[in-house]
């Protein structure tokens, strides 16, 4: 049939057809292509067609899909839409699939490595970090990169820091020697405030401490010693 002029009158969309299109809302630009609904490529274009394109192509592509292709009959356009609602479902879930066992193992890489547990350990031995934060203090979930090669290794890991009093994020850096990890920087930042904590400080403050005391207990060891009557 055509138009006063002359064109073509588009075809009527059965109502049964006219509905929700998983195939273009999942597939969009592959749906395009081979259902010859060439609009479909603006997905292409980035955050437009990333955003607002797939919504457009699931709420009309059986019917730009109906009006653009050759079909025998109601129900081979129902069986060919269903199958390509069946391919991006399955894609899609192989996408999610697959990132999420990416990220599950480096959450487990990262949460299970001795460097996060023993800044962990550090961070709620410090007196410190007790003292701003309030005990007892919880860790939270790390993110950075850990990087091991045979005995050595770096990692850059920061996460977050919650006690009783208030919350923070701590920062850290450690090294892996002869098998051995050692932290080389462990910072506190507490939340609303501009100053971080450096939480090695005071654990070399302590083992200073300890080493002056120690000292002076030897000194009177050795004077007690030698004020003893022979």
């Amino acid at each position: 049939m055509t138009d006063a002029s002359g064109r073509p009158e588009p075809k009527p969309i059965p109502a049964e057809i006219d509905r929700w299109s998983w195939g273009a809302f999942l597939l969009n630009w592959i749906w395009g292509v081979g259902n010859n609904t060439y609009i479909a490529l603006l997905t292409l274009i980035p955050f437009f067609g990333t955003f607002i394109m797939p919504f457009v192509l699931g709420a009309k592509g059986n019917a730009w899909a109906w009006r653009n292709g050759r079909w025998d009959s109601i129900e081979h356009f129902k069986r060919v839409q269903r199958l390509w609602a069946i391919w991006g479902a399955v894609i899609w879930i192989g996408v999610i699939v697959f990132y999420g066992g990416i990220f599950g193992g480096l959450f487990h890489l990262l949460t299970d490595s001795d460097a996060y547990k023993l800044g962990v350990s550090r961070l709620q031995a410090s007196p410190e970090a007790a003292n701003v934060l309030g005990a007892p203090i919880s860790a939270g979930f790390p993110s950075g990169s850990i990087s091991i090669t045979g005995a050595s290794g770096k990692a850059v890991l920061s996460f977050s820091a919650t006690g009783a009093k208030a919350k923070g994020r701590i920062f850290l850096e450690a090294i892996k020697k002869d098998g051995v990890w050692a932290i080389r920087r462990l910072t506190l930042k507490v939340d609303d405030q501009d100053e971080a904590i450096n939480l090695l400080d005071e654990t070399r403050a302590a083992i200073d401490g300890a080493r002056w005391r120690l000292g002076l207990y030897r000194e009177w060891c050795a004077n007690s010693a030698a004020a003893e009557p022979a």
